[in-house]
């Protein structure tokens, strides 16, 4: 098959380009290098370095044909979007309009979508399934909300498959070191820790300790990206074999304090980390985990890298080197 891969030389979306480079299909990564990294694309792969939001970009794409999209490319960080909701409408949203709408021309039959579990807002019950009101309470969770409703109309209408794959919390790296360059100007916790850790950063703020879990600091769910990559692949498979659309939580059903992450990284860098406990941020919920069982039951999917330590050990080399 003729693949699609947006947003293919950035953190999540190389990491899947580097596994689907060991199968038959020919891809095409297509980035416009704003938070992404050319040589994170194995060589063999073609690159188009272009902008989703082109008004030329059915140009740019004319002739081409593509069975499968996989869509990464988007803007990610949830404090930004209610700062700069333009940018985000006009990144997220306007560049995800503007690749559905060519998909009828480019002959795409399946379309894999990043999403996230910010659509859920904050949830009225952990774990998180997927039948949870969909009520996010940032502008990022609300594009990432509206791409899907744009790709059930485009299903519906051009019978065009899709899954949404809502990730919980991404981190780590490929444990095989495929991935030459860690993602930039992120404000994830475990970026930060791995920044502070390694002296990029004076201190580590950390927003609230009297919340209601065991140390009083947030918990949430990570995930590593090897084992998003690897449902990326399997929901592929899935739309191929059913026919039908899916949405699916991905993370571990598990959670980690803000505390336990810090004390991880210290342990297992040998490296001390300065933090300072600073007033909550609005908007966190005290804990963010996912139910994965819809998952695993659909696409007999588990992660099998997305322990605490496993995560930090894979990010210890690039933040340390």
């Amino acid at each position: 098959m003729n693949i699609l891969v947006t947003g293919g030389a950035g953190y999540i979306g190389s990491h899947l380009v580097h596994d689907l480079v060991n199968t038959d299909h020919n891809i095409t990564v297509l980035d416009n290098l704003s938070s992404g990294f050319e040589k994170n694309i194995p060589s063999g792969v073609e690159f188009i370095n272009a902008d989703l939001t082109n008004p030329k970009l059915v140009d740019i794409l004319r002739n081409r044909q593509f069975d499968v999209v996989f869509h990464f490319a988007a803007k990610k960080a949830a404090g930004e979007s209610m700062e700069k909701p333009e940018l985000y409408m006009r990144e997220n949203l306007g560049g995800a309009v503007n690749l559905i709408s060519l998909l009828p021309a480019l002959g795409v039959k399946y379309f894999i979508l990043s999403s996230t579990a910010a659509v859920y807002g904050t949830p009225d019950k952990i774990p998180v399934n997927e039948s949870a009101p969909t009520v996010p309470i940032n502008y990022y969770g609300y594009t990432k909300l509206a791409i899907e409703q744009n790709l059930a109309w485009f299903s519906q209408i051009y019978g065009i498959r899709y899954a949404a794959l809502r990730y919980f919390n991404a981190a780590g790296y490929d444990p095989l070191g495929r991935v030459k360059e860690r993602e930039k100007g992120t404000a994830n916790l475990l970026p930060v820790v791995l920044e502070t850790v390694s002296g990029l950063r004076e201190k580590l703020m950390v927003f609230g300790n009297d919340y209601t879990t065991p140390d009083g600091t947030c918990i949430r769910d990570y995930i590593h990206p090897s084992d998003l990559a690897s449902a990326h692949m399997l929901a592929l498979d899935y739309l191929i074999a059913e026919n039908k659309n899916l949405t699916v939580n991905l993370g571990t059903g598990s959670g980690h304090s803000v505390m336990e992450v810090i004390n991880a990284a210290q342990r297992l860098s040998g490296l001390p980390l300065k933090y300072e406990i600073v007033s909550r941020r609005e908007g966190d919920p005290a804990s963010l985990i996912a139910d994965q069982n819809l998952a695993r039951t659909l696409l007999n999917w588990a992660p099998r890298h997305s322990s605490l330590d496993s995560i930090i050990s894979s990010m210890l080399p690039l933040y340390l080197k």
